[in-house]
């Protein structure tokens, strides 16, 4: 039998807009619903980058896997004073990643290429711009099937690492419970035993999305209550609306 949820923290910044499903969720059910990041971006210094000796304008394409890799790219160009060319060509994992460019450059169809949301996807299209040197903005903490597949692409290519992983304070948390932990990287948990080494799962569920989020669950020796993306939930929300509607169903 399931116990009732009402608390859930995600492990992610709060979103900005209220129409976040998270909220209609919420409301759905009677939740209090909370927003904490587990673990945080800190830049690397252009000093730092130097260090690397990675030379931004040696590549004539760019992989991009997130907007935060945007930002860590554009920000170090500004601050090693490089003037990013026209011509560069820009291969993001998603729509929503490669709209997210209009910050930075006016926006052309013809060097900017989508993927489906998946790296593989994104490589594939690459291959048909083989003659491309790329580049791939990536933080010290990366999936080790990024340089895997590129490895096996055959493209020419470098790893630039932009961007920290850094655990976060949890402190303040200490003395709070909630009825449901979400998480959506390996990073997430060890923040959580980092921050509470005596951790006890107990009655609380966990929530996590991903295959390696879940292997890091178990790997913890924690039990996974709720997983996504499934064929029945493809997103968190889904998920966990889905295991709310059974726990709090009157018995």
């Amino acid at each position: 039998m399931f116990k009732k949820v009402k608390s859930i923290l995600v492990s992610q910044p709060k979103p900005q807009t209220d129409k976040s499903p998270y909220f209609d969720l919420a409301q759905k059910y009677n939740l209090n619903i909370d927003f904490r990041p587990f673990i945080h971006v800190e830049e690397i210094s252009a000093t730092e980058f130097r260090q690397s000796k990675i030379i931004l304008l040696d590549f004539t394409a760019v992989f991009f896997t997130s907007r935060t890799a945007i930002d860590h790219y554009f920000r170090l160009a500004e601050e090693l004073r490089v003037t990013i060319p026209d011509e560069m060509k820009y291969f993001c994992v998603s729509e929503a990643t490669a709209f997210y460019l209009q910050k930075y450059i006016v926006y052309r169809k013809r060097k900017i290429f989508s993927a489906n949301g998946k790296f593989d996807d994104m490589v594939n299209m690459a291959l048909k711009h083989k003659e491309e040197k790329f580049l791939i903005p990536l933080s010290d903490i990366h999936k080790q099937s990024i340089p895997a597949t590129l490895d096996k692409s055959g493209l020419t290519y470098a790893k630039a690492i932009m961007y920290r992983t850094v655990l976060s304070d949890l402190s303040d948390l200490a003395d709070i419970k909630y009825d449901v932990l979400v998480f959506f990287s390996p990073s997430g948990i060890k923040s959580l035993f980092q921050n509470f080494p005596d951790f006890i799962q107990g009655e609380t569920r966990i929530a996590a999305f991903g295959p390696t989020t879940a292997k890091a669950v178990e790997d913890a020796g924690l039990r996974l209550d709720i997983q996504s993306p499934t064929p029945k939930a493809p997103s968190m929300t889904m998920a966990l609306e889905q295991y709310v509607k059974e726990a709090n169903k009157k018995k």
